[in-house]
């Protein structure tokens, strides 16, 4: 998924351009060339950009519609430089046939608050749009966290597998609130089709919670956990949302490599140490840390590192779809994006930063531990 970029956005609300002033460019397609007309919304950039670009050179596609707050660089698409909470987006999606959605801000930076009003709003904004107009499916982008990572889950989850997750994950509260809008919309529109796209653990030029992980010098471990790690490239979902775009799938599914990974194996993999600690360490310190804004990752982040939350693919493969891309492939993509990167409890390090990383990491521990001590010795007290 996309991020919106502010500077656009904020250029946009002062000066307002009118549709007439945005450069557009079609892409010359034979008379007698079939297929649906795709819009994408976030296409200027991340996946959004990728599955615009990945349509555009499809025969079974007759047309791209791009929507983004700027121009991407996929000339043959039709561009449209709006807001995706623009009711105006309605004229824009005019004609076409499906639309995926994609425009939504999931970094790890963004003010809660902004990052929530601008996926919800954006979402319900493309929904209403594409109904109004006449677009018959919408694909909607969302993530495997949906379902939770609880320590009871069944490894793997089945794909209709109750959502168990809560709000405390970053980005899963919008997540879980864009698919309620989506099991809404057919109701509230007869007609529309609404599409739910779940990726697993996402990499390939993506920057969560989950890829900083790989970022750190230990892997932590929280003591009795069980985590089992199972990825998708992006090069997977976007044919996945192909696809779902040509309509040889819909309702909910999700996308990732097969199989999964355990803890162990991926420790052996990248040749990181681990670092355990007691969940109450752990949790408390990853609270304190995030509440005092020295981490953008809130505890709840923690969970999917420490419990089982893989999922099966099979409604893809039922479809005829196959992931190019393995665990183990993708795990090793993955750390030669993030070499030299370094990141503790969630939080970026400059290169100074870096080389106390370890004794960094030691701190975060035994600040944990101190404050479970103090609360320890103040509950003996008033026995």
């Amino acid at each position: 998924m996309s991020s919106p970029d502010p500077q656009v956005r904020a250029a946009r609300n002062l000066t307002d351009p009118s549709p007439e002033s945005t450069p557009e460019e079609k892409r010359p397609r034979s008379p007698g060339s079939r297929g649906p007309v795709v819009a994408v919304t976030g296409a200027a950039t991340g996946i959004g950009e990728l599955l615009t670009a990945h349509l555009a050179a499809s025969d079974a596609i007759k047309q791209v519609i791009a929507i983004d707050e700027r121009r991407g660089e996929v000339s043959e698409a039709t561009w449209h430089i709006l807001d995706v909470r623009d009711p105006a987006i309605a004229e824009k999606l005019r004609g076409a046939d499906v639309v995926v959605h994609l425009a939504l801000d999931l970094d790890l930076e963004t003010d809660p608050a902004a990052r929530t009003a601008y996926n919800v709003r954006g979402t319900q904004t493309v929904l209403t749009a594409a109904a109004a107009v006449g677009v018959h499916r919408v694909v909607l982008c969302t993530s495997a966290m949906v379902y939770g990572a609880l320590a009871d889950n069944d490894v793997p989850l089945s794909e209709d597998a109750e959502l168990r997750a809560t709000a405390e994950a970053t980005g899963v509260g919008d997540l879980l609130e864009i698919e309620r809008l989506g099991r809404r919309a057919p109701r509230a529109h007869p007609g529309l089709n609404v599409t739910v796209v779940r990726p697993t653990v996402l990499v390939g030029g993506t920057d969560t919670a989950l890829t900083r992980y790989f970022e750190s010098p230990r892997l932590l471990v929280v003591a009795g956990s069980r985590p089992t790690w199972q990825f998708c490239h992006v090069e997977d979902l976007v044919t996945a949302l192909e696809y779902a775009a040509l309509e040889k799938i819909d309702g909910e599914f999700a996308v990732g490599c097969d199989g999964w990974l355990e803890q162990e194996e991926v420790e052996e993999l990248t040749g990181v140490r681990r670092m355990e600690l007691p969940s109450a360490v752990a949790l408390g310190a990853a609270a304190r840390l995030h509440r005092i804004g020295l981490t953008p990752s809130p505890a709840g982040d923690l969970a999917y590192t420490m419990h089982p939350w893989v999922v099966s693919v099979s409604r893809l493969h039922d479809a005829g779809w196959r992931p190019k891309w393995t665990n183990e492939e993708v795990l090793g993509a993955l750390l030669e994006e993030v070499e030299g990167r370094h990141t503790l409890a969630g939080r970026r390090l400059g290169r100074k930063d870096a080389t106390a990383a370890g004794a960094a990491g030691a701190t975060v521990a035994l600040l944990g531990a101190a404050a479970v001590v103090r609360r320890a010795r103040k509950a003996r007290r008033r026995i």
